[in-house]
């Protein structure tokens, strides 16, 4: 299951001018590609998410910056590319009890479909490969999911 599991870059950023510039300049001078990213925000701070085609480089050399940062495990799946194709994966979910932490999606697609990561709790992990596997819903091993 490992090689389904795709490592997130999560960065905590005061909510201020220039700090988001800050991380995407650091991960470029370390030719650290980003591939999907979301924010989350309040008034004060940010929650920055990644999905990086190097993700041990991308902590260390953030850490080194002075980021605090931590990595998390996502699911990216490949969603029918097709008006209710993302409702259809999520009715999956919904019937095996499973939350969806967050989610976001990438900026292309593989074989015709988008490809969205999924954040569910550790322990639902095995849940949600195991039923969208069984519905016949890639999952894209982590590796395939750095080069896109």
């Amino acid at each position: 299951m490992e090689k389904r599991l795709t490592k997130q870059v999560s960065v905590f950023l005061e909510n201020k001018s220039g700090r988001l510039a800050e991380v995407c300049q650091t991960l470029g001078a370390n030719s650290v590609n980003i591939r999907a990213l979301c924010i989350a925000d309040t008034s004060d701070f940010g929650i920055l998410r990644m999905i990086v085609d190097r993700p041990t480089e991308a902590v260390a050399c953030l850490r080194d910056a002075g980021f605090s940062v931590g990595e998390t495990n996502v699911l990216a799946v490949q969603i029918p590319d097709s008006p209710g194709g993302l409702g259809g994966v999520l009715k999956l979910l919904q019937s095996r009890a499973v939350n969806v932490e967050y989610m976001y999606a990438f900026f292309t697609t593989v074989e015709g479909n988008a490809v969205v990561v999924f954040r569910v709790a550790d322990e639902q992990i095995q849940l949600v490969v195991d039923e969208l596997g069984a519905n016949s819903v890639p999952i894209l091993p982590s590796e395939d999911v750095y080069a896109l």
